[in-house]
């Protein structure tokens, strides 16, 4: 047999970080999307995958073996006059590794024949699962696990002889290798268990790749790994303690358990903190500005000992100072100027520019991707100290929000005592961060390597189906969260399915991507109780009963198919569907092969047939959104559910008469959906093919009389059907932003939910102007959407007024 290098493949922390927070790429493929594997091939590469983890496994045994060599003389010392280690230190030092090395020693006498006997009908999925069924022994020894290597060090500085016996323990090579032995410290074997549930669920994945879907052992490894990978998941804040500790000067321990970037409002500004939670005190610090050369500090701005730290509760708050937040257009600006600047880069890079102009780039980048960090959080996260201050912080996601309170509570579970660190304390303390920190960069795009993968660009269509695993009836549903230029934003919401423990939701919803790696369920349980009000927003605090997250790895997402998973989380288990569209594909308008019904016909052939200057659909979806809709937070901009937008969709194309009550009853966002589907749906823009290079010319206009001139002299160049139903819009959309201070729905993010709707061009016109996804988003779209933005800042706009006035045009002015 080969010898297979025992060290880490990956460290525990980035192998398990598909399933950090409960999440995890669920083995379960939907029906029809199992792994599809040839029998023959399937069956070699299962070979190799087992021969290459048999290998391992038998140096695993000779570790633990090692392991356990010292403890039964150490044991037999300790009821001498001069024992080595008391009999608690050895059961403390050596906790389940006799247990973890006989299931082992088990599982690999019975692997090892079904491995040198291969043929087709070989099962072995039962040993995995059981394997899997005995990691409750891994977890006796994971929550032990800090305290035996704290243990073994007081241990080694105390006993010169321990010392000797530690740093030096013999591990026997495997039979194929030339070395009789290794030499490994005790430290290094002790983390041995941790790195092997991370190498086994690793081939668990490659072996469930290479197995039949019809195969007896596929059930058994989806179980095997669904148990490994929740395991997993479970023991990663476990992990390494002496890499995020720090020892007081009274010779404690102090860990760091979790630290990251957060925005404090701090003087009545939004201020960027690296905040560091230890096991008994969070502190807030800033880097400090140091000369070139010089080791980076931090800078303490304050500290609260997790004893005197409590949350108040909404009732208990006091009103926050005045948070005011960053015009929404300004924010889209920003983003709009980062993604033209990455492909300003790429072309650099494209064309081998120099590297100080990419620098440049590369800096403009980051000063614009800091401001859309500092000034988009809107999310209050307040911490009270008992003796005194309050402490407010704006987070961009609930989800993350939650794992900060969730991280501090579990820590207060403990038994901690107030203190006052004195000068010098602080200052060890405040100096250990820089070496600690487990968060190195902000999180933005222009700190991420040039191989880093870019994220996804498009269009993620989510199924959000079931919920399982709640204790008690209640009224409960989820939201979806992604990642967005460095930060999380909520894109969508289930609607609440009451009083009951197995919510079916079955809600599909499409939530656009720019550049995203993950995707956030959190799971609430609804509060009706109206004295429960957060005073910082005036929102009723929902209850987060779980939550899970999963990397949107390219290759499962970027199929034509349906991609079902599960998350687990809190004990409950959430079951969604997903498949992704890219941005490319999304462009694409396809005319509708039937002359009936309204989508996908062109709208001169639609009005024709209605005898009416604006369609139906238009004027019934709009006069729905103004009676009730106009006042919803995020109108337009909040997906409706995919199910109800198709409901509409086919009774509109049907000419059904039920319209009106179906319309009545269904959900506002459902209905805003069916209109931006049906302007999407055009066969061409409502704004037309043939005028969209002049709209794109007229818009880089600098001279105000020549744009004016120039757009106007376009919008009466448009076919009588697409100017009248564009301004009927027009005004509507007016309307909406007349309520932006309870919509919280600009003219700027009106333009940038409809402008690439109304403008895109249809497939033949846009394929001179695919480049990438970036590419697309930073140019066109920003063009788009300054198109309708300069209509939707226009004084009113008559139909009878346009065609009366004769004005000159021309695209040389």
């Amino acid at each position: 047999m080969p010898y297979i290098d025992e060290s880490p493949t990956m460290s525990p922390q980035l192998s398990a970080r598909s399933q950090g927070s409960g999440d995890g790429i669920s083995p379960t493929p939907p029906e029809g999307l199992g792994p599809v594997v040839e029998a023959g091939k399937g069956l070699e590469m299962r070979k190799l995958v087992l021969s290459g983890f048999l290998a391992s496994e038998e140096i695993y045994i000779n570790q633990l073996e090692a392991l356990l060599l010292p403890m039964k003389p150490l044991k037999a010392t300790a009821t001498t006059s001069q024992p080595v280690l008391t009999i608690q230190q050895i059961e403390t030092i050596f906790y389940k590794i006799q247990d973890i090395y006989e299931i082992h020693k088990e599982f690999y006498d019975n692997l090892c024949p079904k491995v040198q006997q291969w043929d087709s009908q070989v099962t072995l999925g039962h040993l995995f699962q059981k394997l899997a069924s005995q990691l409750g022994v891994y977890k006796a020894f994971v929550d032990n696990y800090k305290i035996a290597l704290e243990t073994a060090e007081k241990c080694s500085q105390s006993n010169n002889q321990f010392q000797k016996i530690s740093e030096e323990l013999k591990v026997k090579a495997p039979k194929d290798s030339k070395d009789s032995h290794t030499s490994v410290t005790m430290e290094a074997l002790l983390y041995k268990p941790i790195d092997r549930v991370t190498r086994s669920t690793l081939v668990l994945h490659d072996l469930l790749k290479h197995t039949p879907v019809d195969h007896p052992d596929y059930p058994l490894l989806q179980d095997a790994l669904r148990i490994s990978q929740n395991f997993l998941s479970s023991i990663n804040e476990d992990i390494d303690p002496r890499r995020t500790a720090v020892t007081t000067p009274k010779g404690e321990t102090r860990q760091l358990v979790k630290d990251g970037f957060l925005v404090e409002m701090a003087e009545s500004s939004r201020k960027l903190r690296h905040v560091f939670l230890f096991t008994d005190v969070l502190l807030c610090a800033k880097l400090k500005k140091t000369s070139v050369g010089k080791h980076q500090q931090y800078d303490c701005k304050w500290y609260i000992p997790l004893a005197d730290l409590v949350f108040p509760s909404p009732e208990e708050s006091e009103p926050s100072p005045q948070v005011h937040p960053f015009p929404d257009h300004e924010l889209e600006d920003m983003k709009m100027k980062i993604s033209a600047l990455k492909s300003e880069i790429q072309k650099e890079r494209a064309s081998k520019g120099q590297s100080r102009a990419i620098e440049r780039l590369k800096k403009k980048m980051f000063e614009n991707e800091f401001l859309l960090l500092l000034n988009s959080p809107t999310i209050p996260f307040r911490i009270h100290n008992r003796n005194g201050k309050s402490y407010l912080f704006l987070l961009s996601s609930d989800y993350e929000r939650s794992e900060w309170r969730e991280a501090i509570q579990k820590l207060q579970k403990k038994d901690l005592q107030a203190f006052v660190l004195s000068s010098v304390e602080l200052q060890v303390l405040t100096g250990s961060c820089f070496k600690l920190r487990t968060v190195h960069n902000i999180p933005v795009t222009s700190n991420k390597d040039d191989d880093e993968a870019p994220g996804l660009y498009g269009f993620l269509h989510v199924i959000v189906h079931s919920a399982k695993g709640f204790k008690q009836s209640a009224n409960l549903y989820c939201t979806l969260e992604v990642d967005s230029f460095g930060y999380f934003v909520s894109k969508a919401k289930t609607r609440v399915f009451r009083d009951t423990t197995e919510p079916q939701w079955n809600e599909e919803f499409e939530i656009e991507l720019e550049g995203s790696q993950s995707l956030r369920i959190l799971c609430y349980e609804k509060c009706y109780d109206k004295t429960k009000v957060n005073k910082d927003n005036n929102e009723i605090v929902d209850k987060i009963m779980g939550k899970g997250q999963i990397q949107l790895d390219p290759q499962t997402v970027q199929t034509k198919n349906w991609h079902m998973d599960v998350i687990e989380m809190n004990g409950i288990k959430v079951e969604f569907s997903m498949k992704f569209t890219s941005r490319d594909m999304s462009l694409k308008r396809t005319p509708s092969k039937k002359q009936t019904g309204v989508f996908g016909v062109k709208i001169s052939v639609v009005t024709k047939r209605e005898r009416s200057k604006v369609p139906y659909i238009v004027r019934q979806c709009v006069e729905e959104v103004e009676k009730r809709g106009i006042e919803e937070i995020g109108i337009y901009r909040i997906s409706g559910v995919a199910t109800d937008i198709q409901a509409l969709k086919a009774v509109f194309d049907a000419n059904n008469k039920d319209v009106l009550v179906m319309l009545s009853d269904m959900d506002i966002n459902a209905i805003a959906g069916t209109l931006k589907l049906y302007f999407r749906e055009l066969p061409e823009p409502l704004l037309t093919d043939r005028l969209y290079p002049a709209f794109m010319e007229g818009i880089a206009l600098s001279d105000p009389a020549a744009k004016e001139n120039c757009m106007m002299h376009l919008l009466r160049t448009l076919p009588d059907p697409n100017l009248i139903t564009f301004l009927f819009l027009l005004e509507h959309l007016k309307r909406v932003a007349e309520k932006e201070p309870i919509n919280k729905m600009s003219l700027h993010n009106l333009a940038t939910v409809f402008g690439p709707t109304l403008l895109r061009p249809s497939e033949v016109e846009s394929k001179g102007h695919l480049t990438s996804a970036s590419d697309i988003w930073s140019h066109d779209v920003m063009a788009q959407v300054q198109v309708l933005l300069y209509y939707l800042q226009h004084p009113p706009i008559s139909f009878a007024e346009l065609k009366r006035n004769t004005l000159y045009f021309s695209t040389d002015v």
